[in-house]
């Protein structure tokens, strides 16, 4: 039985790509905490497979969707009024990445990249307003957590300039929410992710291996796990995080703290 100030008993919550990777780990964290959980990939067939694996943990919904244009955010929010209803938690998590040397990168790297990065947050926030709404109260607000990147943060050298951009503006996208809604009982906070094992470090690890300079760059010499993620996302949606918004949450074993 969880603690009081981490229990998620009775609550609803939408994961965007939480099929695999962090967002998966996002979505075992909330099920295991008690919420029911609506998850999002573009992939229908691995949404449903993750969802039906997940099931063991906590009621956990499908809900496959395509976030690269508006009309496709809109429309998941309608399915999930439709399969779920309230919405106590929103995490904005699906990303998408683009990386190449200045001299090639193209303009098509930016319009898809800012869509999903960005404007979708925005419009899922925008288009669930109803529900947050109704799901936050003084003492207990809904919750909205942005997934934003340490390349949003500080330069990288990553040569993901759309990615890096748009990770800088979801983090500033989460302040102006956080200051608008408040007085709606809702919260809105970004979580800022490091080197975790997920398709995104892929490059920087052979199986289980990974690039030492990678781990030289973490001041605590390792990558990110399920928990760490999960621990954050869980605290911030429960009781013991109602009293913040508006914070930019590093989870990064010191990559931005410590430099």
């Amino acid at each position: 039985m969880s603690h009081p100030l981490f229990d998620l008993t009775g609550k609803t919550a939408l994961v965007t790509g939480g099929a695999q990777g962090l967002g998966r780990m996002i979505a075992e964290g909330l099920l295991s905490a008690g919420a029911t959980v609506a998850i999002t990939s573009r992939k229908a067939d691995l949404c449903q497979q993750a969802a039906d694996e997940m099931a063991a943990l906590g009621k956990c919904i499908a809900l496959p969707a395509d976030l690269s244009d508006a009309e496709a955010a809109v429309d998941l929010v309608a399915r999930y009024r439709a399969a779920v209803g309230p919405c106590n938690i929103l995490i904005n998590n699906a990303g998408k990445t683009w990386g190449g040397p200045i001299e090639s990168f193209p303009d098509k790297a930016w319009p898809s990249v800012m869509a999903v990065n960005v404007q979708a947050p925005f419009t899922l926030v925008r288009e669930l307003l109803p529900e947050l709404t109704a799901g936050g109260a003084p003492n207990d607000p809904a919750r909205v957590i942005n997934i934003g990147s340490v390349a949003g943060m500080k330069t990288e050298r990553l040569q993901a300039y759309s990615y890096a951009a748009s990770k800088a503006a979801i983090h500033m996208l989460t302040r102006d929410l956080a200051g608008d809604l408040a007085s709606r009982n809702i919260t809105v906070n970004a979580v800022i992710p490091g080197f975790f094992p997920t398709k995104m470090t892929a490059h920087m690890r052979d199986e289980e291996a990974v690039d030492p300079k990678l781990l030289a760059h973490i001041p605590l010499g390792r990558l990110g796990s399920a928990e760490d993620i999960a621990a954050i996302v869980v605290f911030l949606c429960g009781r013991g995080g109602g009293y913040v918004t508006g914070a930019q949450i590093p989870v990064d074993g010191g990559v931005i703290g410590c430099s």
